[in-house]
């Protein structure tokens, strides 16, 4: 095999954390256990509208405003009674029509700076401009994808956002984070419907445009709102949490820039190898906008199937004190599984699972 084969070898690692669970405490086995822009853009939902599709009128705000990421046990046929998947020949057929189709009031070409060779690259981003068809396939094709600065360092790569996406089946996941589109156009294919929010109206509007170059933007409702507005007042509307069901939650916040691993750059600076020592752990702390366990918790009251991306050094001991159980049987013990995301000698970063995500409990889903 030859090394330009093996960068582009996509190769995903997974292992579970098993927690033990008492009411007062939760006990956990060596976490390595290894089982196998100003104003508000129109256009944009917000989510008075994203309550009031379903005829609901909670007594919240009417304006959401701007704000400052397997080996299955359990046999394809119990989880298909607990997803709803999309068919793939539909999702094909339907991507193909809506390229060349595409709505000219949302095309943000010409919008921000398009490089056309590596010398217009600013220093910063060169190496990310030189993975761009590993960010998007499509990037080239016309009028072309579009990312920002932020978008360049934190938008997941296509094929892990795929297999992401995979994991994920669904009716309705809600990205809350979403940034310039990456994950959302992944779920749009294998999801009914994708809630994508963002605080900022450039990489909202980025996000759309890159998923009409895949054919997929019927499928997301784009909202412009701070996920943890968004979550808290979705959680106050009972009429709301019944009605506009969420599946899944998937979070990929951001990290605190390209400087996470202390010096290593970012994830796609990492050169680690399996054998290679990991740079300084990641604190849940660490997290935007708000402290990584918190998000967690947050998340966990609208749904309980959760998958959550993180840094490749993030500290597992801290994951796996995510997951309690106030259940009085001392005997339940939940999983939360741990997928690492490589693509050829680079590991990108960390894919947790919770809930009806994880390998064997799709009870739980």
């Amino acid at each position: 095999m030859t090394n330009s084969t093996f960068l582009y070898i996509l190769v995903f690692s997974r292992f579970l954390l098993r927690i033990g669970f008492k009411r007062s405490k939760c006990h956990s086995s060596s976490p390595h256990e290894l089982i196998l822009m100003g104003k508000r853009s129109t256009g944009f939902s917000g989510l008075s509208r994203f309550l009031q599709a379903e005829k609901i009128t909670p007594d919240i705000p009417v304006d959401v405003r701007n704000g400052t990421k397997r080996s299955l046990n359990s046999s394809a046929e119990s989880q298909s009674s607990k997803k709803k998947r999309k068919s793939d020949g539909e999702s094909t057929e339907d991507m193909e029509t809506s390229r060349t189709k595409l709505v000219q009031k949302y095309d943000m070409s010409g919008s921000i700076p398009v490089f056309e060779t590596m010398q217009e690259v600013p220093d910063n981003l060169k190496k990310y401009y030189a993975q761009r068809e590993r960010f998007f396939s499509l990037y080239s094709t016309p009028p072309g994808c579009l990312l920002d600065e932020e978008g360049w360092y934190s938008v997941t790569p296509e094929r892990i956002a795929n297999q992401i996406a995979e994991r994920c089946r669904c009716d309705t996941i809600l990205d809350a984070f979403c940034g310039v589109g990456g994950n959302a156009i992944a779920f749009a294919k294998t999801c009914q419907r994708v809630i994508a929010l963002d605080i900022s109206p450039t990489r909202l509007a980025l996000a759309r445009h890159n998923a009409q170059i895949y054919g997929v933007a019927q499928h997301i409702e784009f909202i412009l709102a701070d996920y943890i507005s968004f979550a808290e007042m979705y959680l106050s509307s009972p009429k709301a949490a019944a009605s506009r069901k969420i599946d899944v939650v998937f979070l990929s916040p951001p990290w605190g820039g390209p400087s996470y691993l202390s010096g290593s750059g970012s994830p796609s600076d990492s050169n680690s190898s399996p054998n290679e020592n990991m740079p300084a752990p990641f604190a849940l702390s660490d997290i935007q906008p708000i402290h990584g366990v918190d998000l967690f918790k947050l998340s966990n009251r609208i749904t309980p199937n959760i998958a959550y991306y993180l840094p490749r050094n993030t500290d597992l001991d801290e994951v796996s004190a995510l997951v309690k159980n106030d259940n009085s049987k001392d005997d339940i013990q939940e999983f939360i599984e741990v997928e690492e995301e490589w693509m050829g000698r680079k590991l990108k970063a960390l894919t947790c699972y919770f809930g009806g995500l994880t390998a064997g409990q799709s009870e739980l889903f």
